[in-house]
C-alpha cells in the first residue's frame, strides 16, 4: 500500500486536484459546493493505516442546488467516471461494488483498474437531501429543542467537522447553525448529565461494601462514561461515538488532569481504593462546574452520603442549580416532567441512534 495520508488531505487535494478540474473544463458555470462530511473516521482526524480497509480513499461530496442535481447529477457523474485518473496519490479512485446492506452496512473497498470508467467515490447530492439522510430533517427545518436532543451527538460532531473545500452554495453557512447547542438545551443536557452521576455514584461504594467487587467495578465503569461525557458539554464540544470517545476526551484541556484519575478509578483493586480515586473526580467537576459560572458556586466538592460511609458528589446539587438556570419554557417543562437527557445520555443502542428515520418519533419523547 502507499504510504499513509490522513484522509481529509486525501479528500481536499483530490478535489483540488483532480475534480475542480474536471468540473471547471466541462461545467465550467456549475455553481456547487464541495466537502468531505458525515461518516468516517477521517472526517473526525482519527485515521490510521488501519481505516484504509473499508470505504477510505479518494471521496468526497459534491452539492449542487436542486435543479442542477436534477439536470446535471448524472451527465457530471458521467464525465467524472470517464476523465479521472486510475490513481490519485498513490490510491486507486475507482471503488468496488458495495457490499450486500447487511455486510458491514454496505462497505465498499478500492478497486485498482486501468481500463475503462471509473467508479468512483464523489458523492453527487444536494444539501438537504444529506441533510435528510444524516439527521432526518432537511436544511430548511426549524430546529426546536426536542430535535436537538434527539440527535446523536456523532452526528452532530460529524457535520460541524470534517472540511469544506469550496463554497458557492452556503454550506459553511448551515453549519454554523450546529456549531454547538442552544444555551438553554446545554444547561438542561448539563443537569441531566449530573443526574446521571448522582443516581450512581452511590452504589459503586455500596456495591463493594457487600463484596461485589464485580457490581462495583461495572457500576465505576458507567460513572467514568457519564464523566466523560459530561466533561464534554463542559467544554463545550461535541462527543463523538464509543470507537474515539477516548481518543477525543484525551484533547480536551480537562483530560491532563482527569484522564489518569479515571483510569485509576477502573484499574483499583478494591471500592475503597475505586472510591477514593472518584472523590478526586468529583473534586475536578466540582471545579470545572464553578468555572463555568453558570450557577452560584457550588462547595464541598465530596460529601458523605446519608450517613452510610460512602463519599459522594452529591450530584443533585449540581442538576437543581441547572435546572433553575433554564429559561427556555419548553425545557422548563421538559425538566420538570424528566431529566432523561439526549438520546446520548439515555441510550448507547446504536442501533437507536443510528435510525435516522426514527428521530422525528424519538424527538417525540420531549413531547408530554
Amino acid at each position: 500500500m502507499s504510504t499513509f495520508i490522513a484522509g481529509l488531505d486525501l479528500a481536499r487535494a483530490f478535489y483540488h486536484e483532480a475534480v475542480q478540474p474536471i468540473l471547471a473544463k466541462h461545467h465550467p458555470r456549475l455553481s456547487h459546493s464541495a466537502a468531505l462530511l458525515g461518516s468516517g473516521s477521517e472526517v473526525l482526524g482519527f485515521d490510521d493505516a488501519v481505516s484504509r480497509d473499508h470505504n477510505w480513499g479518494p471521496r468526497l461530496q459534491l452539492f449542487l442546488s436542486a435543479p442542477d442535481h436534477d439536470c446535471l447529477s448524472a451527465t457530471i457523474s458521467q464525465t467524472l467516471r470517464g476523465h479521472l485518473p486510475y490513481q490519485f496519490r498513490g490510491f486507486a479512485t475507482n471503488w468496488g461494488a458495495p457490499k450486500h446492506e447487511n455486510d458491514d452496512q454496505g462497505t465498499q473497498l478500492l478497486a485498482s483498474i486501468t481500463s475503462g470508467e471509473v467508479n468512483h467515490r464523489v458523492d453527487i447530492q444536494t444539501i438537504d437531501d444529506f441533510m435528510r439522510a444524516h439527521f432526518g430533517m432537511g436544511q430548511y427545518h426549524e430546529l426546536r429543542s426536542a430535535d436537538w436532543l434527539s440527535i446523536p451527538q456523532q452526528k452532530l460532531l460529524s457535520f460541524t467537522a470534517g472540511e469544506v473545500f469550496h463554497d458557492a452554495l452556503g454550506l459553511e453557512i448551515i453549519r454554523q447553525r450546529f456549531t454547538f447547542y442552544p444555551r438553554d438545551v446545554w444547561i438542561y443536557l448539563l443537569a441531566c448529565g449530573w443526574q446521571r452521576i448522582g443516581q450512581d455514584e452511590h452504589l459503586a461504594p455500596r456495591a463493594g461494601s457487600v463484596g461485589d467487587e464485580l457490581g462495583s467495578r461495572l457500576i465505576a465503569g458507567r460513572l467514568v462514561r457519564s464523566i466523560v461525557l459530561l466533561c464534554f458539554l463542559m467544554e463545550r464540544t461535541y462527543a463523538p461515538y464509543p470507537k474515539w470517545l477516548g481518543s477525543a476526551f484525551q484533547q480536551l484541556d480537562c483530560a491532563r488532569e482527569l484522564a489518569p484519575i479515571l483510569e485509576s478509578v477502573q484499574l483499583a483493586g478494591g471500592y475503597r481504593e475505586r472510591e477514593r480515586h472518584l472523590c478526586a473526580a468529583w473534586k475536578v467537576l466540582n471545579r470545572l462546574h464553578n468555572k463555568l459560572q453558570l450557577t452560584k458556586r457550588i462547595a464541598p466538592a465530596v460529601q458523605e452520603f446519608h450517613g452510610r460511609g460512602f463519599l459522594v458528589s452529591d450530584a443533585w446539587r449540581y442538576t437543581e442549580a441547572l435546572v433553575d438556570r433554564i429559561s427556555c419554557a419548553d425545557l422548563q417543562q421538559l425538566a420538570a416532567r424528566s431529566l432523561i437527557g439526549g438520546i446520548d445520555q439515555f441510550s448507547d443502542n446504536t442501533d437507536l441512534r443510528e435510525a435516522v428515520h426514527l428521530r422525528a418519533t424519538i424527538a417525540d419523547l420531549y413531547a408530554g
